[in-house]
């Protein structure tokens, strides 16, 4: 799978240290999630999906 959270939290004007605490984890977590080095537990997608205003299935695009 290909992560599209890097375009999206550019998009959506909010800095990565905030999204970072709303999810509870640091901004170097938050940047491994980005770059799909690591996949985002699925109860803090849904926190980043609601924060991004996007569906959860819209983090991630099947190549």
């Amino acid at each position: 799978m290909k992560s599209n959270i890097e375009k999206l939290v550019k998009e959506s004007g909010f800095q990565k240290k905030f999204i970072a605490e709303k999810l509870g984890v640091s901004v170097h977590q938050l940047r491994n999630y980005e770059t799909g080095k690591s996949l985002i537990p699925i109860d803090k997608g849904f926190v980043l999906a609601d924060l991004l205003k996007v569906k959860v299935d819209e983090l991630y695009e099947r190549e």
